[in-house]
């Protein structure tokens, strides 16, 4: 019966012993050791054994990529606007014997680090640059945190924002604000639109005009074109039937039919004037037709005279 007890105890302590002095480090993990309570070594992945009440594991740190989220917070501007700002920071443990001997708790200082440092760069800029300044919001929080952070063993790898909420009166104002800008832009846009369609009846009256003018300067320019060709062909024309009317006089017989066809045309004409007016004057010697053609075959011997000594002239006298 002693002997049983005995192997019984004796396992329980080997059972105890190997939980002391076997260790199973996971994958992206580290184990801190000491050795009466002095650092001793770093424990990478693995299966590892220590020296049953000597060595311990002090801490274990994750190697993976941890988000701290970082508590809202109250900020004020530039321009003394008061900003509720809250984010999430990404860091990552690189040394952790440092982590572990650096600080007490890195997560804790990481986290208040970032908030004054998102405190100090908001205080720079004013409420309108704070929403678009984020990149730049970040990018100061990170390096100011990470400067700090070496000695930790710690990475800052990205800090975001996630929230900027002013006060309802700003958002009040800032609504009115973005209103004004929107009704600014649209009336902008139809003043723009107004301009542009005056301008283009502009354009089209003027290439209108212009299209009217040629067309109108060609029609008259065809005109001209038109009665001059029509006077010079009367002019042919007349210069023709001279030249034809002087070849038949003088031909033979040509005086003759000329002198009958004079005096045909007086008596028409003189009957015509009788039917067309109550009041006529009358030639003293109205009997004498042979007076009346010998007249005009003298202007038209005259002119046949002209056609052959050169060009007929014409020439008309009121006595």
């Amino acid at each position: 019966m002693e002997n049983l007890v005995a192997l019984v105890f004796l396992f329980i302590l080997v059972l105890v012993i190997l939980v002391k002095t076997a260790v199973v480090v996971p994958q992206r993990k580290e184990f801190v050791v000491e050795r009466l309570g002095k650092y001793r070594k770093t424990l990478s992945a693995g299966f590892h054994i220590l020296i049953p009440f000597m060595d311990k594991v002090a801490y274990r740190r994750s190697l993976k990529e941890e988000p701290i989220d970082i508590a809202a917070q109250t900020c004020i501007t530039a321009d003394n606007v008061t900003l509720e700002v809250d984010g999430i920071l990404y860091l990552q443990v690189m040394d952790s014997k440092k982590s572990a001997y650096g600080i007490e708790d890195y997560h804790f200082a990481a986290s208040q680090l970032a908030q004054t440092s998102l405190r100090s760069a908001i205080g720079k800029i004013t409420l309108d640059s704070t929403f678009e300044a984020r990149e730049t919001l970040n990018g100061q929080v990170v390096d100011a945190l990470d400067e700090a952070a070496r000695n930790w063993g710690v990475k800052v790898l990205r800090y975001e924002i996630k929230d900027i909420q002013p006060p309802r009166t700003v958002l009040e104002a800032m609504e009115k604000q973005m209103k004004a800008e929107r009704e600014k832009r649209a009336d902008i846009a139809r003043s723009e639109g107004e301009k542009q369609a005056v301008i283009n009846r502009a354009e089209g009256d003027k290439s209108e005009a212009i299209s009217l003018s040629e067309g109108e300067k060609m029609k008259r320019i065809n005109e001209a074109e038109g009665r001059a060709q029509e006077i010079l062909r009367v002019a042919e024309a007349t210069a023709e039937g001279i030249q034809k009317v002087a070849k038949a006089l003088s031909s033979e017989g040509g005086m003759e039919a000329a002198n009958l066809e004079v005096a045909k045309k007086y008596i028409d004409e003189f009957g015509k004037l009788a039917k067309e007016n109550n009041t006529m004057i009358i030639p003293g010697n109205i009997t004498d037709v042979s007076s009346m053609v010998a007249t005009a075959m003298a202007t038209v011997g005259h002119v046949k005279k002209k056609g052959e000594d050169g060009e007929p002239e014409i020439r008309f006298s009121a006595s």
